[in-house]
């Protein structure tokens, strides 16, 4: 039997693909079980207002047995009205054609000042996701114009990165993509984010050991990460939808239910000095959680040379994209 109150999830840009892709799975019990009622809200564009409907439809029509309410909305403050979990998905998509992340971010930036004062109105006690690309710079401006959401509130999102990833060392390995842990995505959600295989583990043992070829990093798994996502678009035309889909669902599973032992998850969130990362910027991490409701970042993890020659890439592309909107930026 579902609990009696239901988890409020708010979703902006839901009349887009990955909108669509990720719906229907929450209302199933995809993301909080099947033992637990959600409320869905929808948010999108007024001229994306017959997809958001359509969307409904399909979703009342489908009679799943957990979804409690369903509200769509073109109007932030109604969609996110008390919301427990935000996903901001809206914005400017990345194309088949070359688009620089700075352009992106600069019209992106903006539509995540105004989903996050909204916020702030009317759900400042909301855990929110940031999705929309560039999504760590953007979730760094939009946690700056909502004050009375706690920073530790907020998430950019890396898991399909991280997904990608342990894939790849599964396929490598033979073994099953739940026993390869620990691996963790530092920095920035873009192609210079570090792929940490270091502290990653198959099994028992240290990835690097089962995989037993020290040049199979360099030649495949890092230039195959970073040209993942640019290949999927130029095959399909539009941006991966399905797979963002589930690392989204992953991301919030993992941050709401307490990390096992000796493991941790990975998102984006405001640097609290960790590893020498500045403070003030939303920086890949490893995380763990012992409750489902706060976090921190797991400590003592070795890193090499190289380790930190690539966390400073990443601090420095992020120090740069910051540096572009900084006339965005509200207090901190």
């Amino acid at each position: 039997m579902a609990l009696n109150y239901p988890v409020r999830i708010a979703i902006a840009g839901a009349a887009g693909r990955t909108g669509y892709s990720l719906v229907f799975r929450i209302a199933n019990g995809g993301l909080f079980g099947h033992d637990r009622s959600v409320a869905l809200s929808l948010l999108d564009l007024p001229a994306a207002a017959g997809r958001l409907e359509a969307c409904a439809l399909e979703l009342t029509d489908c009679a799943f047995p957990l979804l409690a309410t369903l509200h769509v909305s073109t109007d932030p403050v109604q969609a996110f009205r008390d919301a427990d979990w935000v996903i901001l998905l809206g914005g400017q998509p990345v194309h088949v054609k070359p688009t620089h992340r700075l352009d992106l971010l600069k019209e992106n930036a903006p539509v995540m000042i105004g989903h996050a004062r909204a916020i702030n109105h009317v759900a400042p006690m909301a855990r929110v996701l940031v999705v929309t690309s560039p999504c760590n710079t953007n979730c760094l401006v939009a946690m700056t114009h909502a004050h009375d959401v706690p920073k530790d509130h907020w998430f950019a999102l890396n898991q399909h990165i991280r997904m990608r990833a342990i894939a790849m060392v599964a396929a490598k390995t033979g073994a099953p993509v739940t026993q390869v842990t620990r691996l963790t995505v530092w920095g920035n959600n873009s192609e210079t984010a570090y792929v940490d295989l270091q502290n990653a583990r198959v099994g028992n043992k240290p990835a690097l050991q089962v995989i037993s070829e020290p040049d199979w990093y360099w030649k495949v798994l890092e230039p195959t990460i970073s040209g993942r996502f640019h290949k999927a678009l130029r095959i399909g035309g539009a941006t991966p939808a399905g797979s963002a889909a589930q690392a989204i669902m992953m991301t919030i599973r993992a941050i709401t239910t307490p990390t096992p032992f000796e493991h941790w998850l990975g998102a984006g969130v405001l640097s609290d000095g960790s590893y020498g990362v500045p403070r003030g910027l939303v920086f890949g991490f490893p995380l763990i959680t012992s409750d489902g409701k706060s976090w921190s970042v797991a400590q003592g993890l070795y890193l090499d040379a190289h380790a930190h020659e690539r966390i400073a890439q990443n601090i420095a592309e992020l120090e740069h994209e910051a540096s572009a909107v900084s006339h965005l930026l509200g207090r901190t």
